[in-house]
């Protein structure tokens, strides 16, 4: 038997395969011999407008910022005095058996929850209170709710 002969196909894998490492070969040299300034093609800059740049910003146009008046968030509320903490209202609903209500705030007239815990005396519907205001799970609650005299 005689040696089997290559297919047309197979040669044409073969001289595509050649082509593919020729190319590679290339390349590697290519890299190689611009080896020394890569680093300074990838350096990119961001200007004053937020625009990117390949030329090093002017540092006779650079800001001094300070950095605690930057906001970055919700701002930080300033603790106010205690006289603005307590508030005046009057009890619109409150059910003893279930031990909470609500308040209507002579001001705002918004209404501010009250659970019994937050009582400092008994309170009934229609009393004038005075309370404090505290952040809840839910909302605003009134604490050290006492009978306005």
């Amino acid at each position: 038997m005689g040696k089997p002969r290559e297919s047309w196909s197979k040669q044409d894998k073969e001289k595509q395969n050649l082509k593919k490492k020729k190319e590679k070969e290339e390349r590697k040299i290519e890299r190689k011999a611009n080896k020394g300034s890569g680093l300074d093609d990838m350096i990119a800059y961001v200007d004053e407008n937020g625009q990117l740049t390949s030329t090093p910003p002017d540092p006779t146009r650079k800001l001094e910022i300070n950095i605690e008046e930057i906001e970055i968030s919700v701002r930080k509320q300033e603790p106010g005095e205690p006289a603005d903490l307590i508030r005046k209202g009057t009890v619109t609903f409150f059910n003893d058996s279930k031990g909470y209500g609500f308040i209507k705030d002579s001001e705002t007239q918004q209404s501010v929850f009250v659970h019994v815990n937050g009582l400092v005396e008994g309170i009934k519907e229609n009393d004038r209170v005075v309370y404090e205001v505290e952040m809840g799970h839910k909302g605003p609650t009134a604490v050290n709710v006492k009978l306005l005299k």
